[in-house]
């Protein structure tokens, strides 16, 4: 009759329980992580759109023009009515501001988050905001109007990128939340 080492069988039950339960706490770690490190990923190279945030433009001005459109969407059901900026062609590199116009259409006060992005997303790496209503919640009162200010620039290194020769226009993207 053969014997079993059954100190050998534990040190493996021992092996495979710890694989078993380290794998699924490792995943649960990583999911946590995943959004700030997709987050952070986003902003370093603007991929899907997302901008960048400058104190200032040390780069200078270029003699090549862009386009810049404003656009605004608002969560449905959400009483809030944004006017966004008009169109604004500029030698890239200008810092310019420009102001979206909220209304709250409510006899009750809003609170609201805008997120954004700019398209053609590959542009993002290029697109720089300086300061903007969307770093920080938006209280309304009651039926208030307010302006909200967003000065920006595009990087001049745009125009050393040769996918983006053909392009003319940037459009800048808000969604309004509730917060």
């Amino acid at each position: 009759m053969a014997s079993i080492d059954h100190g050998a069988a534990s040190g493996g039950n021992r092996k495979t329980l710890l694989w078993l339960v380290g794998i699924p706490t490792f995943m649960l770690g990583l999911s946590f992580a995943a959004v700030p490190l997709y987050d952070m990923f986003c902003r370093v190279t603007g991929y899907g759109g997302t901008t960048q945030v400058a104190e200032d433009n040390a780069k200078g001005v270029i003699a090549r023009e862009m386009a810049v459109r404003f656009d605004s969407t608002v969560d449905g059901g959400m009483p809030l009515r944004v006017v966004p900026a008009s169109v604004e062609t500029n030698a890239i590199g200008t810092i310019s501001t420009v102001t979206y116009r909220a209304t709250n259409l409510s006899d009750e006060p809003l609170r609201t988050t805008a997120s954004f992005n700019v398209t053609p997303e590959n542009t993002g790496i290029y697109f720089n905001k300086i300061e903007c209503f969307c770093f920080t919640e938006q209280v309304l009162a009651p039926n208030e109007s307010v302006e909200m200010p967003v000065t920006y620039f595009i990087d001049p290194d745009l125009d050393e990128n040769s996918e983006l020769r053909t392009i003319r226009q940037i459009t800048l993207s808000y969604t309004f939340h509730d917060s």
